[in-house]
């Protein structure tokens, strides 16, 4: 008969990971605790992260035309997503270590689970980001330095839950940083469409990472953590209403600052786009029970679709 006593956590799994992902099943035995450090088997941040970049990139390429430098920027932002997602969570598991401990979703996490030390996970964290410094310094020096800028927030994000009950703030601050940089990848400069994106995303952040945080409101509540899924309470679904309405009239300004000179197609196209992104979110809300830790999970990783659905659109809107 199996033995059936060894829990997935025993056998060094994280929580709230896929059952059966590729590293669980796949992966070199060595390399699995520092790619658990990194996320790799839950992959749903590094869309997080990716899909503003590609949002702004897109974006960018339908407002003044595709350029094949473009693709570089598509695949060097995934890379990058994947790599800067690794070196912010084992900074965040190093900072949050006896925190995690005390949550139980978040106890077998590679560090306060002992299968990572604190040594070894500050220098994973440093390879990481000299990899990802590398991919960055291929664009050109406006998007260097916006990448540069980022370092900031991403530093700040882990303390943000220990004196705010905004720490959601923090992380869109940082998590849709890419909307900046890959419109600027592509275009050399600034421009108000992408900071419309990057403050839509920032509402999106709050939106979906309070759904998420009502998985641990009760431990944060004896641990002293502070969150939106905290202080909004019994008031959620309202706060998340408001906060997806925020999101597409700010996405709906950077489609129609960024492609309103270029054709009516091209604005129908995207604003399609920022409809579907909305009608996901209106979904999300219909569904959402924060009561229920699973269907909170559920809808999290539900976002990447969301976050999808412009993508597919400012892409279209760029044929147009």
């Amino acid at each position: 008969m199996p033995d059936t006593s060894k829990t997935p956590e025993a056998e060094g799994q994280v929580a709230d990971a896929y059952r059966g992902n590729w590293v669980d099943r796949e992966a070199p035995d060595w390399t699995r605790p520092y790619l658990r450090l990194s996320r790799a088997d839950r992959p749903i941040g590094t869309w997080l992260l990716l899909l503003p970049c590609w949002w702004g990139v897109a974006l960018a390429a339908a407002s003044t035309g595709f350029r094949w430098i473009d693709i570089w920027i598509v695949i060097g932002c995934g890379i990058g997503a994947w790599l800067m997602r690794g070196a912010g969570c084992s900074w965040n598991d190093i900072t949050d270590r006896e925190i995690d401990a005390g949550v139980a979703r978040t106890r077998s996490r590679p560090i306060p689970s002992g299968q990572v030390t604190v040594e070894h996970a500050v220098l994973w964290m440093v390879i990481q980001s000299l990899v990802a410094f590398l991919i960055l310094i291929t664009f050109n020096g406006a998007a260097i330095a916006m990448g540069v800028a980022s370092l900031g927030l991403v530093a700040i994000y882990p303390f943000a839950k220990r004196f705010t009950y905004w720490p959601q703030v923090f992380l869109g601050l940082a998590f849709n940083w890419g909307a900046l940089l890959a419109w600027t990848a592509h275009t050399g400069s600034l421009g108000w469409p992408a900071v419309f994106l990057y403050l839509s995303g920032i509402c999106w952040t709050i939106f979906y990472d309070t759904i998420y945080a009502h998985q641990d409101k009760e431990d944060d509540a004896l641990i002293g953590v502070k969150s939106t899924a905290l202080l909004f309470g019994d008031q959620t679904p309202l706060r998340l209403q408001q906060f997806g309405i925020a999101s597409v009239v700010l996405m709906t300004l950077a489609v129609l600052g960024a492609l309103t000179p270029e054709g009516r197609t091209a604005v129908i196209v995207g604003l399609i786009g920022v409809a579907g992104f909305g009608a996901h979110m209106y979904w999300q809300l219909r569904s959402l029970n924060t009561e229920d830790g699973d269907t909170c999970l559920k809808l999290f990783r539900a976002n990447r679709d969301a976050g999808l659905i412009p993508v597919l659109m400012f892409g279209l809107a760029i044929l147009a």
